[in-house]
């Protein structure tokens, strides 16, 4: 089972509801916590798991070859996330924007466009007894945590119990975090404002997704 922890908001002790989920399950049996609040990480302050394996996480960006490039403007034209802007003799690529959706490189209709990785963060492991432990870590700076998210949900071990420590709000990190889980406990505090900003809804999770809250005192 994979259940995650989410919260319409920062503060509301979400990733103590996750650890301490965690490690009490994990008096009975196998259990896995993925940190996937990828900006800011801190479960392992709460596990203090030791850290015994890092890997880098790349995404794969546009690199323009300029003697084969006619600068038609094809890619673009292709590009949703406006990463690539064509003058008339010169290419600009802007790796900030890219999302390594390869769409330039694959329509480009003089093969001028290779891609090559660039590192936005690592994914970090460990454990403790029965508790396997993974977190992702987005480099300062750069915009987008999703890339790192999935990459930390390649290693869910559905042999165990899966905890996910969900990034705070509704936006696109958090829908990535959410989807697939089989249940999503939603924490808040017992106050307007929070009941506010609880995401009641989530497009994230799969169609059996349940959801429950639990407010805080």
């Amino acid at each position: 089972m994979v259940i995650s922890v989410a919260s319409g908001k920062g503060g509301t002790g979400k990733t103590l509801v996750a650890t301490n989920l965690a490690l009490t399950l994990s008096d009975k049996g196998k259990v896995q916590l993925l940190d996937c609040d990828v900006e800011e990480p801190n479960a392992h302050i709460f596990l203090r798991s030791p850290i015994s394996q890092s890997q880098p996480v790349s995404i794969l960006i546009p690199k323009v070859d300029e003697t084969k490039c006619t600068y038609c403007g094809k890619c673009a034209e292709v590009c949703a996330y406006n990463a690539i802007a064509v003058l008339k003799d010169k290419v600009i690529v802007f790796p900030e924007l890219c999302h390594g959706c390869g769409a330039c490189s694959y329509l480009c209709p003089e093969s001028a466009i290779t891609e090559e990785g660039r590192e936005i963060g690592v994914v970090e492991r460990g454990s403790l007894g029965n508790l396997g432990f993974v977190q992702g870590r987005l480099t300062i700076g750069e915009p987008m945590a999703p890339p790192i998210i999935r990459e930390v949900k390649r290693h869910i071990d559905l042999a165990s119990m899966v905890i996910i420590d969900v990034s705070p709000g509704t936006s696109c990190p958090v829908v990535e975090a959410v989807r697939g889980s089989d249940f999503c406990l939603l924490v808040t505090e017992p106050t307007p404002f929070g009941l506010n900003d609880l995401p009641f809804t989530c497009s994230g999770g799969n169609k059996k997704t349940r959801y429950s809250m639990w407010c805080g005192n």
